[in-house]
């Protein structure tokens, strides 16, 4: 009898979705060369010389080595004393972070480019081949690809060979 219990519940923890409060997960793919150059491209710039802020809307598209970010609007700041180099990007819009192997949709996203760290919040989607997760907020350190999945985290993993 309890092994019964015991099979049937493995099972179901194998079949259903998981859904727990927060989830470590490795990013191997989403991860970035903070040295490299950050190109963007939209349909227009607003740039402020005096709070060092610059704002692309339309279309928005950043690259930074094999990393790929599409939104409505991207806010850029920049170092206040060196006013080529930027701090933070701040997209907003429907965010889209793709890698060569994962992909993530959120409604924002935070890319901190000195720390070398993603934060993208509201109905967060991750896809990693087959396997799919959800949340409120996901949290990856781009220089280990290390990451964590906050906020009713709901996760689908598929077993090798299932369909």
């Amino acid at each position: 009898m309890f092994r019964a219990r015991f099979f049937t519940a493995c099972a179901m923890a194998v079949s259903f979705p998981v859904l727990v409060m927060a989830q470590s997960v490795d990013f191997g793919g989403l991860r970035a060369d903070k040295t490299a150059p950050v190109e963007v491209t939209a349909d227009s710039l607003n740039v402020n010389q005096e709070s060092g802020q610059a704002v692309f809307s339309g279309n928005v598209e950043v690259t930074q080595g094999d990393m790929h970010m599409k939104a409505a609007e991207l806010e850029v700041f920049y170092a206040s004393d060196k006013r080529s180099e930027i701090t933070r990007l701040h997209a907003t819009g429907g965010v889209t972070l793709v890698s060569p192997t994962e992909a993530a949709e959120a409604e924002e996203a935070v890319y901190d480019v000195k720390a070398g760290t993603v934060v993208m919040t509201g109905n967060v989607l991750l896809t990693q081949g087959d396997n799919v997760m959800s949340g409120n907020k996901l949290n990856v350190d781009l220089s280990t690809g290390a990451g964590t999945m906050d906020g009713r985290v709901r996760t689908l993993l598929k077993p090798a060979g299932s369909k």
